[in-house]
C-alpha cells in the first residue's frame, strides 16, 4: 500500500494586517436614581472611570482610541494600506526571501511591493517587514494576493502564498443635471449624497471644466464682504444626506464667438470631491466627463444681449437682439419682420433687409418696443424670413418684462 509523505511545514509565517485609524471608545453607561439602593455608587464609579468624558459621563463617546477589532469597510476613493511581516519560525537561517503582494481587481492585477529585490538572509526570530498602500479605484471585489519564496539550508526551494478578499463600496451617488441658457450658459447642478454609515466632512467639491469653458462657483454668498458657504460653517454631511452644488460655465471668448463650435459642444468638464471620515482619513473621487445634450438652435438663432428688467407703461423701452446663422456651409439672406401683440407693441419699420449673414457669423440688432399694459408681459412677435430658401423663422416668449405704471406728480 502506498503511504504520501506527510506534507512539510513552512519555515516563514506570513502574517497581514490592514493598517486603520483607531476609532473613539465607546463605553455603556449605567446609573441609576438617587433613591434607588446604589445610591450614588454607579455615578461615582463612571466619574472616576478614565474613559469617561469629565463632565458628561451619561454620553457614550469616551476620549480615549481603541484599535480595530475587525478589517472594517474600504470606500472608492480612499487609501488602502497594509502591513506584511514574514517571520522565520524555525531555528535555521533562510536564504533568497522574495515577498511580493499583487492586488487583483475584476479588470487589472497590480504589483503593490515596494522592493522586488529578493533578502539575502533572514535569521531564526527575525522578520521582513513591508507596507503597501493603494489609492482604491474600482468597486467591488479585490483580492490581496501575497507570494513568499525561500531557499531552505538544504538548498531546497520553497514556496506559499495566501489570499485576503476583501469588498469596495461605493461611498457617494452623484447625479447631475444640466440646463442651458440662451446666452451660451451652461448651468450644473450636482446632488452629491452620503451613502456610508458615518458622517463626512466635505473638504472640496469643484468642477474641472474642459477647455472651452470658464467655471464660477455659485455654493457661497457676499456677506460683509465676506465669501460664506451656502451649507453654512459646518461642511458635515450626515448619513444618507444630499447637498446640491450650483456652477455656471461660460465659453471662453475665443470660442463664443464660434456658434457652430459652441452649439455642438457635450463634453462641460469633471467634478472632483475630496472628503474625510472619523479621525481624518482622507478620500478622493473624480467624475468622468459629464455631458450634456447639445441644444438644437436650428438654422438661425436669436438670442437676447440687453433688456431692462423694469419699463415705465407707454413709454419706450431698448433691447438688443444678436442673430446667429448656426450653419457652416450656407449663407442666409434675411427680412425681419415685427408682430404686434395685444401687450407688446414695436416701433420702427417691419420687412426691412437685414442684407446677408454668412455662416457661423452673428449680427446684432438694437430694436424699440413700448407696452400697453401693465405686469409681467412676453416680448413675441418677431420673424425672420430667409429670401433664399423662402423659410420663415417665429420667435415668441423671447424675454419677459416688468411693465409698471410711470409715476404721477400731484401738484400741490
Amino acid at each position: 500500500m502506498e503511504v504520501n509523505p506527510p506534507k512539510q511545514e513552512h519555515l516563514l509565517a506570513l502574517k497581514v494586517m490592514r493598517l486603520t485609524k483607531p476609532t473613539l471608545f465607546t463605553n455603556i453607561p449605567v446609573t441609576c436614581e438617587e433613591k434607588d439602593l446604589p445610591g450614588d455608587l454607579f455615578n461615582q464609579l463612571m466619574k472616576d472611570d478614565p474613559s469617561t468624558v469629565n463632565g458628561a459621563e451619561i454620553l457614550m463617546l469616551g476620549e480615549m482610541l481603541t484599535l480595530p477589532q475587525n478589517f472594517g469597510n474600504i470606500f472608492l476613493g480612499e487609501t488602502f494600506s497594509s502591513y506584511i511581516s514574514v517571520h522565520n519560525d524555525s531555528n535555521q537561517v533562510v536564504k533568497d526571501i522574495l515577498v511580493k503582494a499583487d492586488l487583483q481587481t475584476s479588470s487589472q492585477r497590480l504589483n503593490l511591493s515596494a522592493s522586488n529585490a529578493a533578502v539575502a538572509e533572514l535569521k531564526p526570530d527575525c522578520c521582513i517587514d513591508d507596507v503597501i498602500h493603494h489609492e482604491v479605484k474600482e468597486i467591488g471585489t479585490h483580492i490581496l494576493v501575497c507570494a513568499v519564496s525561500y531557499t531552505t539550508q538544504g538548498g531546497e526551494k520553497m514556496y506559499f502564498r495566501k489570499f485576503f478578499k476583501f469588498q469596495v463600496l461605493k461611498p457617494l451617488d452623484v447625479k447631475t443635471k444640466f440646463y442651458n441658457a440662451e446666452t451660451d450658459e451652461v448651468f450644473l447642478e450636482a446632488q452629491i449624497q452620503n451613502i456610508t454609515t458615518s458622517p463626512m466632512f466635505m473638504e472640496k467639491v469643484s468642477l474641472e471644466p474642459s477647455i472651452m469653458y470658464n467655471v464660477t462657483e455659485l455654493n457661497s454668498v457676499n456677506q460683509a464682504g465676506e465669501c460664506v458657504s451656502t451649507f453654512g460653517s459646518r461642511g458635515y454631511l450626515q448619513p444618507m444626506d444630499t447637498r446640491q452644488y450650483l456652477y455656471c460655465l461660460k465659453p471662453k471668448k475665443e470660442f463664443a464667438e464660434k456658434a457652430g463650435i459652441i452649439k455642438g459642444v457635450t463634453v462641460i468638464g469633471k467634478l472632483d470631491i475630496v472628503w474625510k471620515t472619523n479621525l481624518g482619513e482622507r478620500g478622493r473621487l473624480q467624475t468622468s466627463q459629464l455631458q450634456r445634450m447639445a441644444p438644437g438652435y436650428g438654422d438661425v438663432r436669436l438670442s437676447l444681449e440687453a433688456i431692462p428688467d423694469t419699463v415705465n407703461l407707454e413709454e419706450p423701452f431698448h433691447i438688443t437682439c444678436k442673430i446667429t446663422n448656426c450653419s457652416s456651409e450656407r449663407t442666409m439672406d434675411l427680412v425681419l419682420e415685427m408682430c404686434n401683440t395685444t401687450s407688446i407693441h414695436w416701433c420702427g419699420i417691419s420687412g426691412r433687409q437685414l442684407g446677408k449673414l454668412h455662416p457661423s457669423s452673428s449680427l446684432c440688432l438694437a430694436l424699440t418696443l413700448l407696452s400697453s399694459v401693465q405686469g409681467l408681459q412676453s416680448v413675441s412677435g418677431l420673424r425672420l424670413t430667409d429670401t433664399f430658401l423662402k423659410r420663415t423663422y417665429e420667435y415668441d416668449d423671447i424675454a419677459q418684462v416688468c411693465v409698471v405704471s410711470a409715476a404721477v406728480e400731484v401738484e400741490a
